[in-house]
């Protein structure tokens, strides 16, 4: 009799111990995906050739709590028009930034930047606008198949829709690696 009771102590503090590491495990995956990052899977060909549909990236969403957004950044943000949506785009402006589409050419403050990751030039052109404050002007690599800060549903992507930025790609794993960020600053100075 004592001997089966021992097993079934035995039993419930193993029982406990499990019960305990799985809120562990749980806790502690409710801090990394609210604080640190996240998983992100792209939909659709808007970040083409970049990013493809149905790979998985990890965003960082630590980054932008200390610093602000940057010029090339991929950033997963969520829709102006329904927020309970993901997009995923390029920023091309920063607040207080005039940008302009001439002839497939980008201009940020009236200098042409030079694009070698999108997958074609725009065929429309679109006129000059001035990135208000706390707001950023967002494009997809595949500038012919994107809606993005061009379309009025989109527009300005205000800095608190913004969730983190891409910075790894993990699925498939033969496209596995960093997400390269271009350096357009360096073309504004």
């Amino acid at each position: 009799m004592l001997q089966g009771r021992k097993v079934a102590q035995l039993g419930r503090s193993e029982l406990a111990e499990y019960v305990q590491a799985l809120v562990i495990a749980v806790a502690l995956a409710l801090v990394i995906i609210v604080f640190l990052a996240q998983a992100f899977v792209v939909q659709g060909s808007s970040m083409e050739p970049t990013l493809h549909n149905g790979e998985r990236l990890l965003v960082d969403k630590l980054s932008y709590r200390f610093r602000e957004p940057q010029r090339g950044e991929i950033v997963v943000f969520k829709y102006p028009a329904d927020p309970s949506h993901r997009y995923i785009k390029r920023i091309i402006g920063l607040p207080g930034d005039t940008v302009r589409i001439s002839d497939g050419v980008v201009y940020i403050n009236d200098t042409p930047i030079e694009e070698n990751y999108t997958l074609e030039p725009a065929i429309s052109d679109f006129g000059q606008v001035a990135v208000p404050p706390d707001h950023y002007f967002v494009l997809g690599d595949n500038r012919n198949n994107s809606e993005d800060s061009r379309y009025p549903d989109v527009g300005f992507v205000p800095r608190n829709l913004m969730v983190g930025r891409a910075v790894f790609v993990f699925w498939p794993l033969g496209r596995l690696g960093l997400v390269r960020v271009p350096s357009l600053a360096s073309q504004l100075r």
